[in-house]
């Protein structure tokens, strides 16, 4: 938690990452539009398309996010979104303050595995990261942007990738564009009070 208590660095920017899963599915009979008095109506039979990975960042204290669509959530897959993340998103950045869950992949041998010894080396000093605790994952911020897509924007059915991506996108587009920001009320104190299972010692508090 110490992290988030970090006064704004333009330098270091704070970034939450995450991903989630999307099931695919494809309508087998076109849906009704609305009528005057009759509601949208949709089949129930549908056909089922795969499924997708989402890679999503939010930078809570900028108002800025993010998310890219791909088939898997591989090694390497992971390594290109940091690629994307430190040179294309933020290339002005010194380093990268990033908050992300303790999943296998979000390791340097990630980034070993995608890139040449010196690419990866380059990327991986760009990049501080905070792992959240097992079974702490709801105090990555990112938790609550993805809460938010699927209740605004996931709650139907998609039918592949390109539309996919073309949802999500504009759905980030119109949230950057309103700068919405996270209000996270979860404090310093409020950790060390709820997480002494955690973090007996005050300084061993993220």
């Amino acid at each position: 938690m110490r992290v988030y208590a970090r006064p704004p660095d333009p330098a270091r920017p704070l970034v939450c990452f995450d991903e989630a899963g999307k099931e695919l599915r494809a309508d087998v009979r076109a849906p009704r539009p609305p009528a005057p008095g009759h509601p949208a109506r949709e089949d129930a039979e549908y056909d089922r398309e795969g499924s997708a990975n989402l890679f999503l960042w939010v930078a809570p204290h900028l108002g800025r996010r993010q998310i890219t669509v791909t088939t898997q959530r591989t090694a390497v897959d992971w390594a290109y979104a940091m690629r994307d993340l430190v040179d294309g998103a933020f290339p002005e950045a010194e380093q990268i303050i990033l908050v992300l869950d303790n999943l296998n992949t979000h390791d340097p041998a990630s980034l070993y595995k995608a890139f040449p010894p010196a690419e990866a080396a380059r990327l991986w000093s760009r990049l501080e990261l905070h792992y959240t605790p097992t079974h702490g994952s709801w105090l990555n911020m990112a938790e609550l942007e993805l809460s938010a897509l699927t209740r605004q924007c996931l709650d139907r059915r998609i039918p592949d990738q390109p539309t996919l991506q073309q949802e999500v996108t504009a759905w980030a587009a119109a949230r950057n564009r309103d700068a919405v920001r996270i209000d996270w009320r979860f404090t310093v104190e409020n950790a060390r009070s709820t997480l002494t299972h955690r973090y007996p010692v005050p300084d061993d508090a993220t």
